[in-house]
């Protein structure tokens, strides 16, 4: 089997559902950053953009709103310091699918420098309110324009927040 870097990250990659509370150290989020820069998108139109969320009071309000999209109130966030916030121009076909591969660069680079990290979804369902069109105003973003596509939440790994990988289903592939 062929083996490589980018190979070996993608297999060792896993979602962290615990998270040490100080926060990550700037150079490992522009790290992060710029690798969702570099997903692939339709046509390159670069249609997502990534808010990047390290200031307490924001992150506790979006995991708020998220976990009211939920219906309890707990954190959704698993304690996770950062929280990368990926939306897209909606009026671009492709938008989701290009926000997802963001999200997927995300994930990968910040598994690849040791961080933990994990895909949080309703996203969408927050900004569609008024409170989450509220914010996005705050942050210079068109609320008609812009809408959620998932939360990448970053961090250092807490003890046991990263688990074992399931063995993948055998017939996750077919050939033809």
């Amino acid at each position: 089997m062929i083996q490589n870097e980018v190979l070996s990250a993608i297999a060792a990659r896993r979602s962290c559902r615990a998270y040490r509370p100080e926060q990550i150290r700037p150079e490992e989020l522009q790290a992060v950053l710029e690798a969702g820069t570099w997903a692939p998108t339709a046509m390159n139109r670069q249609s997502p953009v990534i808010v990047a969320v390290q200031d307490k009071a924001t992150r506790d309000r979006l995991s708020q709103m998220n976990a009211a999209v939920l219906g309890h109130d707990g954190d959704p966030f698993y304690g996770a310091p950062a929280v990368l916030v990926v939306l897209a121009d909606h009026t671009i076909p492709t938008w989701v699918e290009d926000g997802s591969l963001v999200l997927g660069n995300l994930l990968l680079a910040a598994s690849s420098i040791g961080l933990g990290s994990c895909w949080i979804n309703r996203a969408r369902e927050v900004f569609d309110t008024r409170e989450g069109k509220e914010l996005l105003r705050k942050w210079g973003l068109d609320p008609e324009r812009y809408r959620g596509v998932g939360n990448c939440i970053l961090g250092y790994p807490a003890p046991g927040g990263v688990k074992a990988a399931a063995p993948r289903k055998p017939d996750y592939v077919v050939q033809v």
